[in-house]
């Protein structure tokens, strides 16, 4: 599998991670022999080692942001800490969402007794309904929409969308198992519906103001002509 480049420079390489694909391997991964990371597929494809500034959850698609040094890994998670990058995320989600909210429920960190503060912004781009029936309804409603975080909790934007009702669609730990059933049935669609779409940040070292967006994966396109009347 080729990796789309999207930006590339002296000190970052940013390419789009496609869906279920890890970024790198735990240490002692029973699946290191089965698949690739993201790490060992630019090695391939570049020949060439990077390090992963920023994470991105196995299920989700988009941008992936790298440093070619560790040297320069540094510099760019301050702009995550310091929330100095906007992120934004594009998600398609049961029900028609609300068309903006805050969303400021705490989710539990990598230690799982340690609730953390999380703050998610939500704004609903296009909503639709449908005549496929979804236990219990005869019909089934759907969003599409954008999600800017503003922390950067585990799992914080598939927790917050749960928490409201509208899980995203194809999630099997938070989703609605009869929402995604629906879509592998109907559109053959399993991906989980959470796509990195953008990012914007002023470069550390060349001070030059970036925007970065990275196209949805095939699947989406399915859903969006189908469900939305999109393209």
């Amino acid at each position: 599998m080729k990796l789309a480049i999207l930006y590339e420079d002296e000190y970052i390489l940013c390419v789009v991670k496609p869906n279920n694909v890890v970024v790198h391997h735990a240490h002692h991964s029973r699946n290191v022999a089965e698949e690739d990371s993201l790490l060992q597929m630019i090695t391939q494809q570049l020949g060439e080692k990077m390090y992963p500034i920023h994470r991105l959850d196995r299920k989700t698609s988009g941008i992936m942001l790298l440093a070619k040094e560790t040297r320069f890994v540094a510099q760019f998670q301050e702009l995550f800490t310091n929330n100095e990058i906007q992120k934004t995320y594009h998600g398609i989600v049961r029900g028609h969402a609300p068309e903006s909210k805050i969303i400021d429920s705490p989710v539990k960190g990598r230690d799982a007794n340690v609730h953390k503060d999380a703050e998610t912004h939500l704004f609903t781009m296009k909503t639709a309904t449908i005549n496929i029936p979804v236990k219990p309804y005869d019909s089934s409603r759907y969003s599409l929409v954008k999600l800017e975080p503003k922390t950067g909790r585990l799992h914080q934007l598939r927790i917050h969308m749960n928490k409201i009702s509208h899980p995203l669609i194809g999630d099997p730990k938070y989703g609605d198992k009869n929402h995604n059933t629906m879509f592998v049935e109907n559109f053959g669609c399993e991906n989980l519906f959470l796509h990195a779409y953008s990012l914007e940040f002023i470069h550390p070292f060349s001070k030059k103001k970036l925007f970065i967006k990275a196209d949805y994966p095939k699947d989406w396109y399915v859903v969006l002509e189908k469900v939305f009347q999109m393209y």
